[in-house]
């Protein structure tokens, strides 16, 4: 169907690449349970648009630009590791304010800080600038998605767009459960103020440890 070969196969593979822990998912999660359902989705959406251009991008052959000039490959790497480790600073330097603050002004202040911080992390532009400077998921998509594409087929547009729908349903479901899971963890964390600046840390970290595993990649 739309020239697409051994789609369970495609189905199955596709929710245990979703399910793996990227800079995407772990960034929806943490903005989901900081700032609630609404900024997580918006987050989402952010995720949804990078991943839909990375898509199209493949299609027109951007995979095959990278390979033809390299130097493409290292200028989006090197921008992409560093805007990571810029995020993961952001989020140590929260870490550290979290666990230096008083539980009282938390809860007191909590309305306030979360409309000032929201505003200045910008949750989809974030979120897309995160998907787009990511040339190894621009490689992801070209050699995952030929596989399931029926080189017989004439349509190949319409098989990719089908792959593509598919791989969204699934991205956005797992998201879903990632925003409404990291809810649930901030009214744990709501009066563990520390143990909270803790994770926060430990997604710092991780974020600057996505930023050196892409600055020492290759194509």
């Amino acid at each position: 169907m739309f020239g697409i070969t051994d789609i369970l196969t495609y189905i199955l593979g596709t929710i245990f690449i979703v399910i793996l822990p990227g800079p995407n998912s772990l960034y929806v999660m943490s903005i989901a349970s900081r700032f609630g359902i609404q900024t997580g989705y918006i987050g989402a959406l952010g995720v949804f648009t990078g991943d839909l251009i990375l898509i199209l991008c493949t299609v027109l052959g951007a995979a095959s630009l990278l390979h033809a000039f390299p130097w493409l490959f290292i200028i989006l790497k090197v921008v992409g590791a560093a805007y990571l480790s810029y995020l993961g600073i952001r989020l140590l330097i929260a870490s550290v304010k979290t666990w230096q603050s008083k539980p009282q002004s938390i809860q007191a202040d909590s309305d306030l800080n979360n409309r000032s911080t929201v505003a200045e992390f910008h949750p989809f532009r974030t979120a897309l600038t995160i998907s787009l400077l990511n040339p190894k998921a621009i490689m992801f998509y070209l050699s995952f998605f030929v596989q399931f594409v029926d080189p017989a087929y004439p349509y190949p547009a319409l098989s990719f767009a089908a792959l593509s729908v598919i791989l969204q349903i699934i991205s956005m479901g797992y998201l879903t459960i990632l925003i409404f899971s990291g809810v649930k963890l901030a009214n744990f964390f709501n009066r563990r103020y520390k143990v909270a600046a803790s994770c926060v840390a430990c997604v710092g970290l991780l974020f600057c440890g996505f930023g050196l595993k892409l600055a020492t990649s290759t194509m």
